[in-house]
């Protein structure tokens, strides 16, 4: 397991390869369909955002409210296709690093190898223990979408595995 400080390093990307097990620290920014959508129009009209898209990672959740003493609900990945029309314009943007959980479609897969990017993968039903790994969670964007505002995490050791690297592998197709 290699651990990693946020923001990954164009080095740190560069080191990674399909099937390698991180441990990530550092701020990362959620974002589901909806916040993608309001990302994508901002960027169209040129807006400000409070964070920069090549200093994050995003991870792909919409986290439960949390219960009395916790920092967040549970934080399980939503399924990464529904913002495969979002990946081209985001990463356009500079976004290099994305988290989820199962296969991109073509083109999102090659707007990520041409970005020279990666694509991180939770197992899904892992929310309760993922979201111990979050240290403290504040919306930053859109809060009138609920769940689904984006909001900034500060993460130690969440663990993901890589499943697409900038050489072009797929730990979906890998034998």
């Amino acid at each position: 397991m290699k651990k990693y400080n946020l923001p990954l390093s164009t080095s740190d990307i560069q080191s990674l390869h399909a099937g390698d097990y991180v441990l990530l620290s550092g701020k990362i920014h959620t974002a589901r369909d909806a916040a993608h959508k309001l990302l994508v129009k901002s960027l169209e009209s040129n807006e400000v955002l409070p964070f920069d898209l090549s200093e994050t990672t995003i991870y792909y959740v919409g986290a439960t409210p949390p219960k009395p003493g916790q920092v967040i609900g549970a934080c399980g990945p939503t399924s990464s296709y529904r913002m495969d029309p979002f990946v081209e314009p985001l990463m356009n943007s500079g976004l290099k690093v994305m988290i989820g959980k199962g296969e991109r479609s073509d083109e999102a897969k090659a707007a990520i190898l041409r970005h020279n990017g990666l694509y991180l993968i939770v197992t899904g039903g892992i929310g309760a223990l993922v979201s111990q790994r979050v240290h403290s969670s504040k919306i930053v964007l859109y809060p009138e979408l609920g769940t689904e505002a984006i909001h900034e995490l500060e993460v130690v050791d969440f663990p993901a595995i890589v499943a697409y690297d900038i050489f072009g592998n797929d730990l979906y197709t890998q034998q």
